[in-house]
């Protein structure tokens, strides 16, 4: 008699879910997004957040609107949107209005590209609108990449520092700033860009290696400019009075020499003359310059020169000496010759402390002008060679060789720049001790993320210039000041505070250059030294740092569903003497309050060896690219796994490992998803202390991971976040909890209390972890939750709220499991082996 063979299939209990083991997420996402976009979720969220009291402001540093996003935008959005989803998540109102700086020269350099014109072959008024277009055309690029990335935020209300209420607030800070005191014209020699033809700001500078001839100069030193002793021993002897420098192009502008005051100084007399420099620079000059015999007859310190002054090398007038303490003896001579007009030191020593006069002889093009006729017309770097010529001629050239040094160049045209003096408007960073308020909120009110970050911000603030503020560009807010014709210096500015600030809010700022000077005045209004009516407006635009550092004034103070100041700026580490420095400075000027109490900096993305990405090394990698091939949450992930606070690395082989801990993290929650198929969470949960021990334990730790991990969150440590997690699914669950689980699971009674327990073990972990990842993982956890009814009438993780809770389990029972655990693993290897 045969018997018929059981089937046993129908007892096992197989995972099942619609959660699929293969992601897909270059096809998923968008169709994700999609979904997002039918169902309203950002505004839905946007709504909740809204009716809120508890804010968490992250105040977004506004991109430049000219260009696809690059993975440097990429860092930095999606580190931001980490923080603000995990706020959100804890119940903060964290609403994030992400902005577009739209001025200046990045724009209009790419705009004019475009046109395939220079600045100078377009009128003004005309350009302006094809500007506006440009960056209007980019913003609506950048919004929808952005949105590629899962970013949330109010995308359909954002600040753009074009918008005419937002040119409005700019003009009026600069009118107040100017009210206070803090801004004035005067001739300055600035960083300047000969190739744009404007002036830059220090953050708009980049320092490269260069090559420049460096040369050894003697002045000459005339004998009624001595002492009498000195003149005595000098007598009918020739004598040089030795400098060094880098940049000869300089020399027609000198107008003095520095000497440090505690340094030593010795006139030598060698057999090509005698020749006066620093003591300790005697060794390196007798060979560099190939004297064989020397002899010193004299001896005297920086501040007991016994002359005033030298002939200068090509202009009339001496070449007067003044002491300065940036005066070096470890290179050149120990005494450096000063052109006010062309440096910034230069100017501080040479103008300012002792009143010489400032020379500039070069134009906007970086040319010299007819005030030197010898070089008129040629750019300063191509006269170097005619110079060095000259001062052969005049038998004062001592030296020359070549060196290769750190020198700032245009951020923009990449070209070296040069300092030029001319007429500029300025803010003063000293004015009702601006610097020293600065540096106090720097010190004592602002939390910067890492550490370091506050002696770097803080030393720049220390050594920084005063800001200039104008441009020489067509495309931006004008300088809102109008002077008179008839009376230098005669400036209207609080008169026409009113009617700028209500036409621009109406007009936009392109009124400035449409409108006569009179119409921005009081009818009737004439000048109060000549009672003339004849005006001039400014034709210079505000720096475009000064646009978006003026940010708090133009979004956060006028937001009620805002604060100020913002909780967080985040930003790169180049933004501390950017953006961070610019919002500091105006605020603390505007309303002696710094604009935000937390300040995090990221570093720059290279690629997998450490190098500096570029489009010339082929090593560039867009996040464009990465999304089609891997997928935003895979962008998402190295992020999160990233030590943000150095260079980032990121390469093809970085991204399919992080492919693979995608893989491993999402094959846990198909597992949970799997094992949960016919459990209810509205009828089967059970307590806490009726579960089984060992789920008991798991629970625990799930609770523990939530725990930290909404410490490491609040601390902005993610990459701690992500390997505690990584840790937790690979080690704790998968390697013990689900090892363990995997009989009663698959075997035990399907209703049975041992299998309902797992199941609420499960279930509890599953609940924990799709918050914990959200913030990281957005579309992905977005599946997870609509896979399965984790939480009812909430449609999407991103809308639920992620509270801490503490599972209330015996410590001796918790400990009983860890040395179960610790047992199973010890032997587990041995019987493995048999």
């Amino acid at each position: 008699m045969s018997v018929k063979p059981k089937n046993y299939k129908s007892t096992i209990h197989l995972p099942q879910t619609s959660f699929s083991m293969k992601a897909s997420l270059p096809e998923a996402e968008p169709k994700r997004l999609r979904l997002w976009a039918e169902e309203k979720l950002n505004e839905r969220i946007l709504s909740q957040i809204r009716r809120r009291e508890k804010k968490f402001i992250l105040h977004d540093g506004p991109p430049y609107a000219n260009g696809r996003i690059h993975i440097g935008h990429a860092l930095n959005k999606i580190l931001k949107d980490i923080i603000v989803k995990y706020k959100t998540m804890r119940g903060f109102s964290a609403l994030y209005i992400p902005g577009w700086d739209c001025h200046g020269l990045p724009i209009e350099h790419q705009c004019l590209k475009e046109m395939g014109k220079r600045k100078d072959e377009v009128e003004r008024l005309a350009f302006r609108k094809e500007a506006r277009k440009y960056a209007e055309r980019f913003i609506k690029i950048q919004r929808e990449e952005f949105k590629r990335l899962a970013i949330f935020g109010d995308w359909e209300k954002p600040y753009r520092t074009m918008d005419p209420t937002y040119q409005a607030m700019i003009a009026e800070s600069f009118i107040t700033l100017y009210e206070k005191g803090f801004i004035e014209q005067r001739l300055k020699p600035v960083p300047w860009c000969w190739d744009c033809e404007t002036a830059l700001a220090d953050a708009e500078l980049e320092y490269e290696d260069k090559t420049s001839k460096s040369i050894y100069v003697a002045f000459k030193l005339e004998e009624e400019n001595c002492d009498p002793a000195f003149r005595n021993l000098i007598k009918g002897k020739s004598v040089g009075i030795l400098i060094w420098t880098t940049t000869p192009w300089t020399l027609p502008a000198n107008v003095g020499i520095a000497f440090h005051p505690r340094l030593h100084y010795v006139a030598c007399e060698t057999e090509k003359g005698i020749f006066i420099f620093a003591k300790e620079l005697q060794e390196n000059l007798k060979t560099k310059l190939g004297w064989k015999n020397l002899r010193i007859i004299a001896q005297f310190s920086g501040e007991a020169i016994p002359f005033s002054q030298a002939e200068r090398p090509f202009s009339k007038g001496g070449s007067k000496r003044i002491l300065a303490d940036y005066v070096s003896s470890t290179d050149g001579t120990g005494i450096v010759h000063i052109a006010p007009g062309h440096g910034e030191e230069d100017y501080q020593y040479g103008h300012l402390k002792n009143a010489l006069p400032i020379l500039s002889p070069v134009d906007e093009k970086g040319k010299f002008t007819k005030e030197f006729p010898s070089c008129e017309g040629m750019n300063v770097f191509k006269a170097n060679e005619k110079i060095i010529g000259l001062l052969k001629e005049k038998k004062t050239l001592l030296h020359e060789e070549e060196i290769q040094h750190s020198y700032p160049h245009c951020w923009r045209c990449k070209k070296p720049i040069i300092f030029r003096a001319t007429p500029q408007w300025f803010l003063k960073v000293d004015h009702q001790n601006l610097r020293r308020k600065m540096g106090d909120a720097i010190q004592n009110k602002i939390k910067f993320t890492p550490d370091w970050g506050k002696n770097r911000i803080g030393s720049m603030v220390e050594s920084r210039p005063d800001w200039c503020l104008s441009r020489q560009r067509y495309w931006g807010v004008p300088i809102p000041i109008i002077s008179c014709t008839h009376c230098p210096n005669t400036f209207f500015v609080s008169e026409l505070k009113e009617k700028v600030i209500a036409i621009f809010q109406k007009e936009s700022a392109d009124a400035w250059f449409a409108r006569p000077a009179a119409d921005f005045l009081p009818p009737g209004f004439k000048c109060a030294k000549c009672k003339k009516s004849d005006f001039k407006k400014e034709e210079d635009i505000i720096d475009v740092w000064f646009d978006s550092g003026v940010s708090h004034q133009a979004v956060l103070k006028q937001s009620k569903e805002l604060k100020y100041p913002a909780d967080l700026y985040l930003e790169g580490s180049d933004q501390h003497r950017g953006w961070f420095q610019s919002a500091l400075t105006t605020a603390v000027a505007l309303d002696g309050q710094t604009p935000f109490t937390g300040v995090l900096t990221h570093g720059f993305v290279v690629d997998g060896e450490g190098k500096k990405m570029s489009k010339s090394a082929g090593n560039v990698i867009a996040p464009q690219d990465v999304m089609r091939e891997f997928g935003a949450d895979i962008l998402r992930l190295w992020v999160s796994s990233c030590d943000y606070q150095f260079d980032v690395r990121l390469s093809g082989e970085i991204l399919k490992q992080l492919a693979d801990q995608y893989r491993k993290i999402r094959n846990t929650f198909r597992y949970l998803l799997g094992n949960l198929h016919d459990f209810d969470p509205r009828k089967n949960r059970i307590s806490m202390d009726q579960l089984h021990p060992l789920d008991q334990w798991a629970v625990s730790k799930a609770d523990q991971l939530s725990q930290l991990a909404a410490g490491r969150y609040d601390a902005y440590d993610f990459h701690a976040v992500f390997q505690k997690l990584h840790d937790f699914c690979s080690i704790d669950l998968s390697s013990y909890y689900l090892d363990i689980l995997k009989d009663t699971l698959y075997t035990a009674s399907q209703t049975s209390n041992l299998r309902r327990s797992a199941q609420n073990g499960l279930f509890e972990i599953l609940s924990r972890l799709v918050k914990i990842l959200a913030p990281i993982l957005s579309f992905t956890m977005d599946e997870v939750w609509r896979s399965f009814p984790i939480e009812e009438g909430m449609m999407s993780v991103h809308e639920s709220i992620w509270e801490i809770s503490e599972t209330p389990l015996q410590s001796n029972t918790f400990q009983d499991w860890e040395l179960i655990r610790a047992f199973r693993d010890a032997i587990m290897p041995s019987l493995e082996r048999k």
